[in-house]
């Protein structure tokens, strides 16, 4: 005996409830307005493919420590958004490597150091290929220098020109904007130029 379903309760569960939509509608809405992924990241996911594809075992372990690296660093405060960030966390994992290697031969395991090793050439390979350009001491001072004398003459206090030598230097846009650049030797710099005489 075949019983009959209402067509009112039919379309009800054709139709999407007004909640699900609104909750799809808002998910769209947060991953729409996210900047683009920086080139050094969607080559790396390229990478992993190829690495897959070529089942290159070590360089497909490095890809997926950085991929991971990176997703878990978008889970905090400060998530990986330009390629010299992405550099800065090749170069941690490539000194990690290192001393993985070294303690490895310490205790005797040649083969597990031969495989740091190799990591580690593979991390270094994607920082120098990554475009990235690094500013070495040098350049940092004559930056600051050019900056302070400038900073002079528009009259900025001696008080205040340190803080405003760091503003124009680290600023967005700035000139060490995309560079790689230890942050801390950079303020350190800054102090010693603009300490009064």
């Amino acid at each position: 005996m075949a019983s009959r379903i209402s067509p009112v309760l039919l379309r009800s569960f054709t139709r999407p409830s007004l909640r699900q939509t609104a909750s799809l509608r808002v998910a769209r809405a947060a991953y729409s307005s996210d900047a683009p992924p920086p080139p050094l990241l969607a080559k790396l996911k390229d990478d992993l493919k190829t690495a897959m594809r070529a089942k290159d075992t070590n360089r497909l372990a490095v890809l997926r420590s950085v991929l991971a690296a990176t997703l878990n660093a978008s889970k905090t405060d400060k998530p990986i958004r330009t390629d010299a960030q992405l550099v800065s966390l090749l170069q941690k994992t490539a000194g990690k490597s290192q001393e993985a290697a070294q303690e490895a031969r310490a205790a005797g395991r040649e083969d597990l150091a031969e495989k740091e090793e190799a990591q580690q050439r593979i991390l270094e390979e994607y920082a120098a290929s990554s475009g990235v350009r690094e500013v070495g001491e040098a350049e940092i001072r004559q930056l600051v220098e050019s900056t302070k004398a400038a900073l002079l003459a528009e009259g900025v206090p001696e008080k205040t020109l340190a803080g405003q030598v760091t503003k124009k230097v680290l600023a967005a846009g700035g000139p060490l904007d995309g560079a790689q650049v230890n942050k801390s030797a950079v303020a350190k710099i800054i102090l010693e130029t603009c300490r009064p005489q």
